[in-house]
């Protein structure tokens, strides 16, 4: 009977340690819980950047004022017969002017 109680004993501190220390304890299930909830919010933004980019696509593939448009913000592209003027503000960083030049 002793034997028993010693046996079980053992059995129920091992079964408490894997409870809070090892594999599937509550600690790990709480990170692993964690990293889901950000894994998802993560997949949630993709998922709306993906959506946007099949709208324009979607767009592209149907719409010539699209690609015009496209062209024109990405490519810096001009129509013909257009004239393209080049404004740069001299208080910008970045722009150079003749006066820092000398």
């Amino acid at each position: 009977m002793r034997w028993l109680l010693v046996i079980l004993l053992v059995f129920l501190a091992g079964l408490q340690f894997r409870l809070w220390v090892g594999e599937g304890s509550l600690a790990h299930r709480a990170e692993l819980n964690r990293q889901l909830e950000e894994q998802e919010v993560e997949n949630r933004a993709l998922r709306e950047r993906n959506a946007l980019i099949a709208t324009d696509v979607e767009s592209l593939k149907t719409n010539l004022n699209a690609i015009e448009e496209k062209a024109r913000a990405d490519l810096g592209m001009i129509k013909q017969g257009e004239t393209f003027y080049l404004v740069i503000d001299k208080n910008q960083p970045g722009s150079k002017s003749k006066d820092s030049d000398q």
